[in-house]
């Protein structure tokens, strides 16, 4: 779903290079190389990675799932199933810190954020460096369910979630104060449902948030 948000906003712009932080297992990287000529999924879980090297490699993936107790079930996934075979060879992976990228990590014309500024240990510092990444006129697409937790982000680092000066200052308040001065607010702020399955009878539902910002020009 984010990466077709993603896509949609992007009608009528370059779409040559993207960088997907946080990528997890890397559809979200493949879903968007169905239209950019190169993508780079990021994400500092090693095991991630290796999965989604694994996936493009293949091109399938064999997983298990917990139904109850000691009980699983066994299920395969292709990249043919997705129709993403050919979007595959437009994606590179990385095991890699958000907070501390290499040089190279540069130059996109979109970079989406997914369900990542709640779990990084200083996000205002990500917040006020990713525009160097971007190419002016670039996208800056984040989505967070704003969990802030003391075990990834040490309270006086959250950018929201917080009273200030008296009054509720929310994560978007702290978005557009710590971009502002890089980036516009192009739409709506939108929700995001999504599920996450813990075992055959009981699933977490969540709720992000995705805001698209525009990288305004030097």
């Amino acid at each position: 779903v984010c990466a077709k948000i993603c896509i949609e906003h992007m009608e009528g712009k370059a779409k040559n290079r993207a960088l997907d932080l946080g990528c997890s297992v890397g559809r979200s990287s493949f879903e968007l190389a169905r239209e950019f000529r190169l993508v780079n999924g990021l994400d500092f879980s090693a095991r991630f990675i290796r999965i989604a090297y694994q996936l493009q490699e293949k091109g399938m993936l064999r997983y298990e799932l917990p139904e109850e107790g000691e009980i699983v079930s066994y299920h395969e996934k292709s990249l043919a199933d997705l129709g993403l075979v050919e979007a595959a060879g437009r994606v590179e992976f990385y095991q890699a810190d958000a907070q501390n990228m290499k040089p190279q990590f540069s130059d996109y014309d979109l970079i989406l954020a997914a369900n990542l500024i709640d779990r990084l240990s200083k996000p205002a510092h990500f917040l006020a460096t990713i525009h160097d990444r971007l190419n002016d006129g670039g996208l800056l697409v984040i989505t967070s369910p704003y969990t802030w937790l003391e075990e990834f982000t040490s309270r006086e680092n959250w950018i929201g979630g917080y009273r200030k000066d008296g009054e509720p200052y929310s994560t978007l308040d702290g978005l557009r104060d710590h971009l502002q001065a890089h980036f516009t607010l192009i739409a709506d702020p939108r929700d995001i449902e999504f599920v996450t399955r813990e075992t055959g009878r009981k699933f977490q539902h969540s709720i992000s948030q995705l805001t698209v910002w525009q990288k305004k020009r030097s």
